[in-house]
């Protein structure tokens, strides 16, 4: 039975991937500020652990707009001050052989484009995706000197039962009759099952590489917004033209009490669609889709 530390276990992806784990066989521990067996904050301190074979690591700071420089420097600290001192308390019960590491497709830094690949520059301007950015590039030259095999996973935006950040903002949105499709919802956004990745574990063992996370149909707002409002047993949201948005977002830029803005709109009508094609062809793995699994409670 091979001993895996997941990082991150209370988190959204956690609940939903440890059942996962559990079913597979792995003899896991759990690191974390609450509800865990290793009880640490990694961004202040170093943990003092056992020797592990696998560590999965999905502690991290997101899901939130930083409005001062305190709520900046939390990235930071949780996302990459928080990696080094995993991986000094890692270096003093013995690294393991497999390190794999949840980071994100926000490190390229893309607001709208087409199949972006992992050859794409990181070029992240939030304090989330530059975050990311630095434990990654801090993992890729520990790794390397340790001798460890690390796999870097950039999941899209994930799917599952209760999510946070802008899928969780469409449900309830959509729940509470408060949410409007734009021009038709053709906008096609990457999204991936968050079970996906306790799927995967087993095929990112040994292996090293970086690899995108996201499903191959890349699902239109107008299908998530049927999915979602047919679960709800909600009539779909009204569907707001193009013309008409653009006002709204003008005045938004103008006035706080408006959800939207020219930003916003533009954010919202472009797609952002990642590739997928390396993790299929290198760890022959197929992600799940997301219109046949995503079950929102």
């Amino acid at each position: 039975m091979k001993t895996l530390l997941f990082t991150g276990a209370n988190g959204f992806l956690g609940k939903n991937v440890l059942p996962l784990l559990i079913d597979k066989g792995y003899k896991i521990s759990s690191l974390g500020t609450r509800n865990t067996d290793s009880i640490c904050d990694i961004s202040k301190e170093i943990p003092k652990l056992n020797n592990f074979d696998i560590i999965l690591h999905a502690a991290g700071k997101a899901h939130s707009i930083p409005k001062t420089n305190d709520e900046i420097n939390k990235f930071y600290k949780v996302n990459y001050e928080g990696t080094k001192n995993l991986c000094k308390g890692l270096e003093n019960s013995g690294p393991p052989s497999s390190f794999i590491f949840i980071s994100t497709v926000a490190v390229y830094g893309r607001d709208y484009g087409e199949l972006i690949d992992e050859s794409h520059p990181l070029n992240a301007e939030t304090p989330y995706g530059k975050s990311k950015i630095q434990a990654e590039e801090f993992l890729l030259e520990w790794c390397e000197r340790k001798n460890v095999r690390l796999t870097i996973l950039r999941p899209s935006l994930l799917a599952g039962r209760n999510p946070p950040g802008n899928l969780g903002a469409m449900i309830k949105g959509i729940s509470k009759g408060m949410y409007f499709s734009i021009a038709g919802g053709e906008t096609r956004k990457s999204i991936a099952m968050v079970n996906d990745i306790g799927r995967l574990l087993p095929y990112c063992e040994g292996k090293s590489g970086i690899f995108n996370l996201c499903d191959s149909h890349n699902p239109t707002f107008k299908e998530l917004e049927e999915l979602i409002s047919r679960q709800l047993g909600k009539p779909l949201p009204i569907n707001i033209p193009m013309r008409s948005a653009k006002c709204m977002a003008k005045i938004g830029d103008l006035c706080n009490f408006l959800p939207i803005n020219t930003q916003k709109l533009e954010k919202i009508t472009k797609s952002l669609t990642f590739s997928n094609e390396k993790i299929k062809k290198e760890l022959n793995f197929t992600p799940s889709d997301v219109l046949s699994n995503f079950l929102i409670y």
